[in-house]
């Protein structure tokens, strides 16, 4: 409702311009900062100015005689401001009309500007025989995040998973594994194995007998699949499920290096004649320097005549687009990457050059404890299942430690779950985080726990209001408006954004604004009084408030509890 008055205000200064015979440049329709200035502006006059060579407030003050002469429904007033802004005041009618609406439409938020797009989102990818650590924390948060924003926009989203079963990484595992002569192991065993095998790999000797696992990996030479490659792999997926339980993630679609590798070192292949690949000491590389001067070279088969992480990529393109013919592939990684994916995109673009045009990447920073940087090749790792754990330790002793009670294991679960997830999407996906404990489980400050207490609270409003008999209603409203009914229309036009511009941040700010004028609104105010007229109508916000808070976590991956 609220996105048809953005545009109604924009086809209206559209008409007003096209009656002035007036076809300039596009114009922005923005909320202004300071809410004194009205509840949307735009700097149609000073744009077109510049083309026309008139006074920008002059041709303001000609757009609005033209708009009021038929002035949209739900606007109240317009008036000129600064070198030409033109601001739009809403009627007090719209908003108390608005708060009705949202109060008793569960979608709130949603719209199909995506309506018929497929889309295939991948993210997270943690490999097997290594560990889930905290930078798949940072993918999945992010990912899971898009995803929903995509379906809140009319698309059909299905998340994908993919994971390196082949490669170094696991031969070293598996030397390690049968060092030890083990034949029964746990996910612990084969992160240890991993930090183990990747020390070894500097010695020559070492070295030798790892990479000629590495060569009976892709072989699939039967005594090591069957004794070593199959239950490390079962045992690492059936680990990452639990955690995806945790975070509250469930694939579609998991694709492996192991079914990528022969079909990406077969395209690659096939391109060779073609010019696109070339041989080099006993490799094919990509000179994608020759295609783009800001690019480099990159191996896609090595010299034993396997395909790298490279090749495999360009093989899982086309291996997603079969399994699900996409209008959009959105790819989520660590920014450590981003040289290499820019290569990838250069050689997908000569071979599939329709995949790339389909393809969008999204680099995230990293996540980092006050410690510093970690890494599974030395087994200094932070685990993403030991960072949740202490997040919930320290949840538990804060709730203690004050007057609420919230202890069950589900509760503690949901509320370190948006700890972490609103640390991570507080800001823009490409951003290095420094996570800090005190901040992310304060109840008081710009955290996610904060956000689910509102909605708590607000919720507990409601279910008194309710045993009081004071019904929500937009029967009386006071003339002067609060402060969060300006807000809480916005929330589809954030939601939209958001997708546009691959920024869940703008939902987490949104939200935290909402909140804190939430609060100031119960601070201010006594909600619920028999011998108070608005008091329905603050009943009426309080409930749209809960609406529009529980859709915004949801969209964000959060839970948002009733009870704290």
């Amino acid at each position: 409702m609220n996105i048809s008055m953005k545009e109604t205000i924009k086809e209206t200064i559209m008409n007003a311009l096209k009656n002035l015979s007036i076809d300039g440049p596009s114009f922005e329709i923005e909320h202004p900062d300071d809410r004194t200035n009205g509840d949307y502006s735009t700097n149609a006059a000073m744009i077109n100015t510049k083309i026309l060579k008139t006074n920008p407030r002059e041709l303001a003050g000609k757009i609005k005689k033209e708009i009021e002469s038929k002035m949209p429904d739900g606007v109240e007033k317009i008036e000129i401001a600064g070198g030409g802004f033109i601001n739009f005041f809403l009627a007090r009618n719209f908003f108390s009309t608005m708060v009705d609406h949202i109060a008793h439409d569960e979608h709130f938020g949603k719209n199909d500007s995506l309506a018929s797009s497929n889309v295939i989102i991948e993210y997270t990818d943690p490999n097997p025989f290594k560990e889930f650590h905290i930078g798949h924390l940072m993918s999945n948060t992010i990912g899971e995040a898009l995803s929903r924003i995509i379906e809140w926009n009319g698309g059909e989203v299905k998340r994908a998973c993919y994971q390196g079963d082949v490669g170094l990484h696991v031969a070293k595992a598996i030397w390690a594994l049968k060092k030890s002569g083990e034949k029964s192991f746990d996910i612990e065993m084969l992160a240890k194995a991993y930090a183990e095998g990747s020390k070894a790999y500097a010695e020559e000797i070492a070295k030798k007998e790892i990479e000629e696992i590495n060569k009976k990996i892709y072989e699939k030479d039967k005594e090591i699949i069957d004794e070593y490659w199959a239950p490390g792999k079962k045992i690492s997926l059936e680990h990452f499920e639990e955690l995806y339980k945790k975070l509250g993630t469930k694939f579609d679609y998991y694709f492996f290096e192991s079914e990528c590798g022969e079909f990406g070192k077969k395209v690659v292949e096939e391109h060779i004649e073609k010019g696109i690949f070339e041989k080099s000491d006993g490799a094919v590389v990509f000179k994608a320097e020759a295609f783009d001067p800001k690019l480099h070279t990159r191996v896609f088969i090595n010299s034993q005549g396997l395909p790298t992480y490279e090749a495999k990529e360009l093989g899982l393109a086309k291996i997603k687009h079969e399994k699900y013919p996409y209008a959009l592939s959105v790819v989520v990684t660590g920014n450590e990457i981003n040289d290499y994916f820019r290569v990838l995109l250069c050689a997908m673009k000569q071979v599939f050059p329709e995949l790339s045009e389909k393809t969008t990447h999204i680099s995230h920073g990293m996540l980092r404890l006050p410690s510093g940087k970690m890494s599974s090749r030395t087994g200094d790792v932070i685990t993403g299942e030991s960072l949740l754990s202490d997040i919930g330790e320290k949840v538990m002793e804060k709730i203690q430690s004050s007057d609420k009670t919230m202890l069950s294991s589900s509760l503690v679960n949901d509320v370190s779950v948006a700890a972490l997830k609103y640390s991570i999407l507080k800001q823009a996906p490409g951003k290095d985080i420094i996570f800090s404990f005190e901040k992310s489980i304060s109840f008081e400050g710009d955290s996610g726990p904060y956000l689910q207490y509102a909605h708590a609270r607000a919720f507990s409003l409601l279910e008194k209001a309710e045993r009081e008999g004071v019904e929500p209603s937009y029967e009386h409203v006071p003339d002067t408006l609060f402060e969060i009914e300006r807000i809480l229309y916005r929330f589809p036009e954030v939601i939209l954004l958001a997708q546009k511009t691959y920024a869940p941040q703008l939902i987490s700010g949104y939200l935290i604004e909402l909140a804190r004028s939430f609060n100031s609104l119960y601070g201010r105010e006594q909600i619920i009084s028999k011998d108070d007229e608005f008091s329905p109508y603050k009943i009426l916000i309080t409930k749209a408030f809960v609406q529009v808070l529980r859709n915004g976590l949801t969209v964000l991956g959060m839970q948002a509890p009733e009870k704290m």
